[in-house]
């Protein structure tokens, strides 16, 4: 898996993503991150890539030429125009479905805006996907661009140590994940629930799933909605939501 991020501050996602976990998938060649300064691809003397705004208004807005050309450049290089990924709160939100769809591919090109954001008509030349990662406003992409690139990489297989890991955390099956115990086996007069002692697995993935689907219904309910249930465990939800509205009610 190849990320390239088109950016103003390259120095910005190699520092980052050179550590912890994406770090080590570098290292052993599983992913590769390349940054690519728009910078180079100003043909400003002083390499300007910003102006102010047709018709008026606060800020600067970056020109769509050196974008263009660092974009044409790099898939001059690769023989293929890859996807475009726009960081932006104007698109999709991410999830964690996208990111399961986004793993598939071999190069992916992150475009993080900057200052008022982006001349609308590169976007609308090279740009394949508008991708936000909430309902918020942020200086500029490289932030969405890592929370992307870390989320993507774990599903890359041979990333994690343990390739479950990536199975069976968080949003697998529309749930949140179960409650996570280690040593010591009490804490301050707080023991690990017993069934982890147990080294029954049955009861112990029983137990799991039934504290993943209580967890979603009080801190994520809308994901239940899609949720993959068994029988019993549609059974255990609607007990839940039983208790809930008499304790409510």
């Amino acid at each position: 898996m190849h990320f390239h991020i088109l950016t103003l501050f390259p120095e910005m996602v190699t520092g980052t993503l050179n550590t912890s976990i994406t770090g080590r998938a570098m290292e052993k060649g599983l992913i590769r991150v390349d940054a690519v300064n728009i910078r180079d691809y100003s043909k400003d003397k002083h390499h300007h890539v910003d102006d102010a705004p047709y018709g008026g208004g606060a800020g600067m807005v970056m020109q769509p030429g050196p974008v263009f050309d660092a974009y044409e450049a790099l898939a001059a290089r690769l023989g293929k125009r890859p996807r475009v990924l726009y960081m932006t709160p104007q698109g999709r939100v991410f999830n964690q479905d996208i990111a399961r769809e986004l793993a598939q591919e071999e190069d992916l090109v992150f475009l993080c805006g900057h200052y008022e954001g982006i001349d609308e008509r590169v976007l609308e030349m090279i740009v394949t996907d508008h991708i936000s990662i909430g309902d918020y406003v942020l200086t500029g992409g490289e932030l969405p661009a890592m929370v992307m690139i870390d989320c993507i990489s774990r599903l890359i297989p041979g990333v994690l140590n343990n390739d479950v890991s990536a199975e069976f955390e968080s949003f697998h099956d529309n749930l949140l994940e179960y409650p996570q115990y280690t040593r010591p086996e009490s804490f301050m007069g707080r023991r690990v629930p017993e069934v982890l002692l147990s080294g029954h697995h049955k009861n112990i993935g029983q137990w799991r799933r039934q504290k993943a689907i209580e967890r979603t219904l009080k801190e994520r309910p809308d994901l239940l909605e899609q949720a993959s249930l068994t029988p019993e465990e549609q059974a255990f939800l609607e007990e839940l939501k039983k208790s809930a509205e008499l304790t409510n009610g």
